[in-house]
């Protein structure tokens, strides 16, 4: 089941909840009785990659990773 994240209109406080995908825009009631309004926040990520890998570190012009023709692809 997905985590979400959930913000108050009123004091900006986040919470995470576990709902179906189905669930996720429902109203959610608030957890502390303060009868504040959730609604469900938009959720970001990143991530790092080691030095020297992935195919823009490897200097290929195929999507393979390798050089031009070198895996029989002729793009």
């Amino acid at each position: 089941m997905p985590l979400y994240e959930y913000i108050s209109r009123e004091d900006g406080s986040v919470i995470e909840l576990l709902r179906s995908a189905k669930d996720a825009d429902a109203p959610v009631a608030d957890p502390e009785g303060k009868g504040r309004t959730f609604v469900r926040k938009l959720s970001t990520f990143a991530s790092a990659s080691a030095a020297g890998s992935g195919p823009s570190a490897s200097g290929g012009c195929c999507p393979c990773g390798k050089n031009r023709g070198s895996c029989g692809s002729s793009s």
